[in-house]
């Protein structure tokens, strides 16, 4: 199975696609969508075009993106925001699910740690994806993010295994009785 996480940022959006094989991860590819200018709406709209072709380009069929912290300036949380809904409708908009996640569950999901710092973070996605170069340090947070989701739906898959296997246990010992 193939995820995209996205670090929404108005001024640079990370993405990286990894692919899930069973427990192993291997990195697709990762990059910084840009947008400059005073024109907002532009600019969202540059951000979506971007997001829409790497979606196109490395069909994933999995999303997740981080979600927004509320700092002291709330025209910047807003622009933020904005640039978030971008983050979330490529994606929607191309039939996938999309997983959000808290900055401190992706570092303690990655790192084992809450707040671990950038350096930290970029380390484990390192150990995870050998050999990968990152775009820039939004890149390396889309990774994270990614590799965050992929750890999340193997879980579900596992429970949702271990339930089945519960079921029919279950099902075996009402017939023998």
């Amino acid at each position: 199975m193939r995820v995209i996480g996205i670090d929404p940022g108005l001024r640079n959006l990370g993405w990286g696609v990894i692919e899930m094989e069973g427990s192993r991860l291997r990195h697709v590819a990762n990059g910084i969508l840009h947008s400059e200018g005073k024109d907002l709406a532009r600019r969202l709209l540059v951000l979506h075009e971007g997001l829409t072709a790497v979606i196109a380009t490395h069909a994933p069929q999995a999303a997740a993106v981080e979600q927004t912290f509320v700092n002291k300036d709330a025209v910047a949380t807003l622009k933020l925001g904005q640039a978030r809904g971008i983050a979330l409708l490529a994606p929607a908009q191309a039939g996938l699910e999309v997983g959000e996640y808290a900055p401190n569950a992706i570092k303690k999901t990655v790192v084992g740690v809450g707040h671990a710092d950038k350096v930290q973070v970029q380390h484990m996605v390192r150990h995870q994806l050998p050999g990968v170069t990152f775009e820039g340090p939004d890149a390396a947070d889309a990774l994270a993010i990614a590799i965050c989701h992929a750890f999340h739906l193997q879980s579900a898959a596992r429970m949702n295994a271990a339930q089945l296997s519960r079921a029919a246990l279950g099902t075996s010992q009402r017939r023998r009785a």
